[in-house]
């Protein structure tokens, strides 16, 4: 069928048109949270709120970054965040390459199963087991609870993940690697690592932006500002009878902007990632 130059243009046009909109209606929460973060208090507490800023300032920024504990919680983060993304990784690759190599086996089956159904599970049925857990074990209001916490909830997830991108690396390669005298390790840390980098860092960026975003277990598990990390962290600015909206959403941006640099910076990298992992070779 063939369709006119006016056609495709207007059907282009609405496509941009919808993309727009969702771009708006997706954009609207951060764009909302910066221009109160930018706003002085009597803008931010105004009847009649609206976009315009009257008077922009940042003293909203300069109250969180030096007048409360943001910053140690913002370092607690990126300590548990790293942490645990590099030990999710290092197990789930294992656990992965196992799957992908010997998922037709019974005890890999079983395995299989078990990281499914535990994917089934609410993590808010495990918060107090877990809690009871770390308190015997002596490690509330430690990084170490956390860390061990959120590789549990991310290793399965992850380990699904990365057979996808192991699957797509022929079995060719391993056997002629095997010929030449290469160990199963040696070729899993020099052929298979290597040529599924792009699909590792994609799941690292993931259980990054998980563990960095995590709320829950960060709230019930640590007690103490020291320890405290980002997203509990963040709730200091609100209060029971009155709560700083403008050093709330200062804050707020302040935690997203990192995660969103990044993440703008890697999305080269992910997309190819993901575009690996989904095809099979």
């Amino acid at each position: 069928m063939v369709t006119s130059r006016s056609h495709r243009l207007a059907a282009q046009g609405v496509t941009y048109a919808v993309l727009l909109l969702f771009s708006v209606f997706c954009l609207f929460p951060f764009l909302w949270m910066l221009d109160t973060a930018l706003k002085p208090a009597s803008e931010v507490m105004s009847t009649d709120p609206t976009f315009w800023i009257d008077a922009p300032t940042l003293e909203n920024f300069r109250k969180v970054v030096f007048d409360s504990a943001f910053m140690t919680y913002m370092r607690n983060s990126v300590i548990v965040s790293v942490a645990s993304t590099i030990l999710t990784l290092v197990i789930a690759i294992f656990a992965a390459y196992a799957l992908s190599r010997w998922g037709h086996l019974s005890p890999a089956r079983l395995v299989g199963s078990a990281l499914v159904v535990s994917q089934m599970i609410p993590g808010v049925l495990l918060l107090i087991p877990l809690y009871v857990l770390m308190r015997n074990l002596g490690l509330l209001s430690t990084y170490t609870a956390l860390i061990v916490v959120y590789c549990t909830f991310m290793i399965p997830l992850v380990t699904f993940m990365l057979k996808g991108f192991f699957d797509a690396v022929p079995r060719e390669l391993e056997e002629a690697a095997e010929m030449d005298g290469c160990s199963r390790l040696g070729f899993m840390l020099r052929i298979l690592v290597p040529l599924s980098a792009p699909g590792i860092l994609a799941t690292a960026v993931f259980a990054f932006i998980a563990a960095w975003n995590e709320f829950m277990f960060g709230y019930v598990l640590v007690n103490e500002d020291a320890r405290r990390t980002l997203t509990p962290g963040i709730m200091i600015f609100k209060g029971s009878h009155q709560t700083d909206w403008g050093a709330l959403t200062a804050a707020s941006v302040l935690a997203v902007v990192p995660v969103a640099i990044g993440f703008v910076y890697l999305q080269r990298f992910l997309v190819e990632g993901l575009s690996n992992g989904a095809v099979k070779g």
